[in-house]
């Protein structure tokens, strides 16, 4: 049984989730804009991440007997700069999720939550693949700069990633 706080920590956070999802969408369209299919397909599968991340919030919810209430938020960007700035900006959403997780995984400790300390494990060990992965392509672009062929390939290697669900998507 979930507390009323733990219940509307993880409402909230179900939601910034969310966001996540259309902050990647809106990444994933300005990358194609800019002829960066590559890019624009490494963000649509940021975005099928988070949806899964919302769905897990979602499930686990209703799960504990609690209404997973899906709230109003305000809209992403959805202008943006070089790939290296969306790549930086991405770095910086993903450590804000991963305090928002350190936040919500300190307030099952307190409430003595056990369950949902053992449903946070798994957020916890995902945010530190995404912040690797983003620190990973930012040290490319960096490396790379502002040579085209060297953006080339590094679009091409972005456009071969695919989304692949985790084994379970229920909580």
């Amino acid at each position: 049984m979930l507390s009323k706080k733990m219940s509307a920590a993880l409402n909230k956070h179900m939601n910034t989730e969310l966001y996540s999802a259309y902050l990647y969408l809106n990444m994933s369209a300005s990358a194609a804009s800019t002829g960066f299919k590559g890019a624009s397909n490494w963000f649509m599968v940021q975005y099928q991440e988070e949806m899964i991340h919302f769905m897990k919030f979602y499930t686990y919810l209703n799960s504990q007997g609690e209404q997973a209430i899906v709230g109003q938020m305000a809209a992403p960007p959805s202008k943006y700069g070089s790939l290296l700035q969306m790549m930086e900006d991405t770095l910086n959403h993903e450590q804000f999720i991963t305090k928002c997780i350190n936040e919500l995984t300190d307030l099952a400790v307190k409430e003595k939550d056990h369950a949902s300390q053992i449903f946070l494990q798994w957020f916890v060990t995902e945010q530190v693949e995404e912040e690797e992965n983003d620190r990973e392509l930012i040290g490319k672009l960096k490396l790379v700069g502002d040579n085209g062929y060297g953006l080339l390939m590094l679009d091409n290697e972005l456009g071969t990633r695919v989304f692949t669900p985790p084994p379970t998507t229920a909580a």
